[in-house]
């Protein structure tokens, strides 16, 4: 996943600005961080513990991911005003835009998954089958906005090979951005009267 490395370098970035202009990091000033775990919990719940997803229907499983990116839509858009959030909002709504009119999961053609995946195991999935955790095997003619899809792979020499989204590019870039803005100027302070 790109978010992770994305944090990593932002936090990074942010600590060594801080450090440089010889002040303290300061965090982003975040409201509503609640809303990041309940969009979290029922996909984590759903997607990554063990039986709970062959237990759902698959019906009850599309609806998880488009509820969990709109309570993302949501904590960005109430913190719009910070710097790098308004990319990340972006992101998100594009990620929300084609897991809805995708049946609630995240499209990847047959060429991109093969990347992912031996020829012999693909072969063992169908267009409309689940591919991995959050993913749905389309051909690109069956996918509504294919080029918000699953689609962009890491360079090959990369150990860690996984798919992603333009959307999830911008999540990245936007996360970044939030964590290594630092202010550099002091804040003028208000007028004594």
């Amino acid at each position: 996943m790109i978010l992770l490395p994305a944090l990593a370098a932002g936090l990074l970035v942010g600590f060594g600005w801080a450090r440089w202009h010889d002040r303290p990091y300061q965090p982003p000033q975040m409201k509503y961080l609640w809303l990041i775990f309940i969009s979290f919990l029922p996909q984590f719940a759903a997607f990554y513990l063990p039986g709970i997803s062959q237990r759902l229907a698959h019906s009850s499983l599309g609806l998880l991911l488009p509820f969990s990116q709109a309570l993302l839509l949501a904590f960005a858009w109430l913190n719009r005003k910070l710097p790098g959030m308004l990319i990340l909002l972006l992101g998100t709504a594009l990620n929300f835009t084609v897991i809805t009119a995708n049946g609630g999961f995240m499209p990847i053609s047959p060429q991109t998954a093969g990347h992912l995946v031996s020829q012999e195991v693909l072969m063992d999935f169908q267009p409309g089958d689940r591919f991995g955790t959050k993913d749905i095997l389309l051909l690109p003619q069956d996918t509504r906005f294919e080029w918000l899809a699953d689609r962009f792979l890491p360079p090959a020499w990369s150990a860690y090979q996984v798919a992603f989204s333009l959307g999830d590019v911008l999540i990245a870039i936007g996360i970044f951005l939030v964590l290594a803005y630092q202010e550099t100027q002091p804040k003028e302070s208000l007028p004594v009267r």
